[in-house]
């Protein structure tokens, strides 16, 4: 006897991730439009095998955080971006689907001022994604699939920024989007600061680092 469940029968507590395998685009599509939009519910989908998590609130704090000294980092260093969150990213011809934690637009953000509805097959991939704890095989391979640059992955402590580079993910000591500033240690102080002080004072802190290390690059780059 085959059972068939409906995912509104499925309850997942935060912290869990459901894996479903052998799932046709088709069904990837209609189980998008059956958990719709408004949701806390993260999925990643790659040729056939679809996962759905549900996020801590640690996951959600950490998110909000890295996200807002991604967007200090950009409004000191007065570069463009656009913000599309946690935006689903699919190419059919892939078979991939991703749901970023957060993710922005910065080389490409120009083109992507006043769009509302997104096609991969003519839009770029976002040019940073974010994602917090462990990030499984089929989200990195429905990243790499969708041709994302640039990979972030933050879990017990510790930052990763990795770099898509012939068809894989390379593991770098800082993004090139900010370049000599060392993001990866400046983001896990400032997150552990967070822990003891606060948000507010970890994002009024991590802007005062910033602007104090923004000048004395420009005298070390201008040597």
């Amino acid at each position: 006897m085959v059972v068939t469940l409906q995912l509104r029968q499925i309850d997942l507590q935060p912290g869990q991730y459901l894996t479903l395998r052998e799932i046709s685009w088709a069904e990837f599509e209609a189980i998008l439009t059956e958990i719709g939009e408004h949701r806390a519910a993260r999925i990643a989908y790659y040729q056939g095998v679809l996962e759905i998590r549900m996020p801590l609130p640690e996951h959600e704090i950490n998110k909000e955080l890295i996200g807002d000294m991604v967007k200090l980092l950009l409004d000191e260093l007065e570069l463009d971006w656009e913000p599309y969150g946690s935006t689903t990213f699919k190419r059919a011809e892939m078979l991939a689907g991703i749901e970023p934690d957060t993710c922005f637009y910065i080389q490409n953000a120009r083109q992507m001022i006043g769009k509302r509805r997104l096609n991969l097959s003519i839009d770029p991939p976002p040019d940073l994604a974010i994602e917090i704890d462990v990030t499984s095989k089929t989200q990195l391979s429905a990243y790499v699939a969708l041709g994302v640059p640039e990979l972030w992955c933050y879990a017990n402590g510790k930052l990763k920024v990795f770099l898509l580079r012939a068809g894989e993910y390379v593991s770098v000591e800082t993004s090139p989007i900010f370049g000599k500033l060392p993001i990866i240690e400046a983001i896990e102080q400032f997150l552990q600061l967070s822990q003891t002080e606060g948000a507010s004072a970890a994002r009024r802190a991590f802007r005062q680092w910033v602007r104090e290390a923004l000048p004395s690059l420009n005298y070390l780059e201008n040597q």
